[in-house]
């Protein structure tokens, strides 16, 4: 099987890879669990200073999950329990990785794509870039996991009008909303990305773990108790789900009915 998540290394600097370009590098289940155990690798290696993440080619960090999988591995709140434990383990991985973590983010950055980048520390996109968490026409909740780095980055006025809205837009708006901290030319992208992975390559290990690790313990959080984490899953089972998974699949308007 070919693998959905490669890394390169060049010197102290990594970078990780969302290997699908032929599905605008929609993460599939083998996606999610390789980019976990590939974080969790580079996380231990002392030897690396800087993670970068960015999806094959030009057209795409990622395109959000692999819906065409739905029906197989997330059909109900079962399933949906068990894919959303992996996404969250893979987010964690990601937003704990002891090393700084860039987004080099050419093209769409949607969905669960969005969400990857989140989790780095730096997002760098190009102008023609374009954002959003269009799940609500899937019928879909955001899982508490991805959604606290969302919160985190953008505040709850934001994270609420992106989820409600469901829109796409572009990288000045994903800018101004600060999802991003840089917008540059979609031919710099990468220059500008590999700058910043240089310029945290060269300054103290030490101090820019250091510096991960007191940020983190100043947010603040909250423990959520199992009956919330149930019923992020809950979403599975609602006729509302089963319409909009089969409306998005038959390439149609989905007809929800708050059921």
């Amino acid at each position: 099987m070919t693998a959905a998540v490669l890394v390169e290394r060049d010197g102290a600097i990594a970078t990780v890879v969302l290997d699908r370009p032929d599905k605008l590098n929609a993460l599939s289940l083998a996606s999610w669990t390789e980019l976990g155990a590939r974080m969790r690798e580079l996380s231990a290696d002392d030897d690396l200073r800087c993670v970068m993440v960015r999806g094959a080619g030009t057209k795409a960090f990622a395109a959000g999950a692999d819906i065409a999988e739905f029906p197989d591995v997330r059909a109900n709140a079962a399933q949906g329990k068990e894919y959303g434990e992996l996404i969250h383990a893979t987010m964690r991985s990601i937003g704990e990785c002891r090393h700084p973590t860039v987004a080099m983010i050419h093209g769409v950055c949607v969905g669960g794509g969005l969400e990857v980048a989140l989790m780095c520390d730096l997002r760098i996109c190009g102008a023609g870039s374009r954002f959003g968490i269009p799940i609500n026409r899937l019928g879909l909740t955001m899982g508490y996991g991805e959604l606290a780095g969302l919160r985190a980055v953008v505040g709850p006025a934001v994270a609420l009008e992106i989820l409600l809205e469901g829109r796409i837009f572009g990288a000045q708006e994903a800018f101004d909303k600060g999802l991003v901290q840089r917008v540059v030319a979609d031919d710099q992208v990468e220059s500008e990305a590999r700058a910043a992975a240089e310029r945290i390559a060269a300054g103290a290990p030490l101090v820019a773990r250091w510096h991960k690790q007191f940020i983190r313990r100043l947010s603040p959080t909250r423990e959520l108790s199992d009956a919330d984490w149930a019923e992020g899953y809950a979403c599975f089972d609602t006729a509302d789900f089963r319409e909009g998974l089969a409306a998005f699949l038959a390439k149609r308007e989905p007809r929800f009915r708050g059921k």
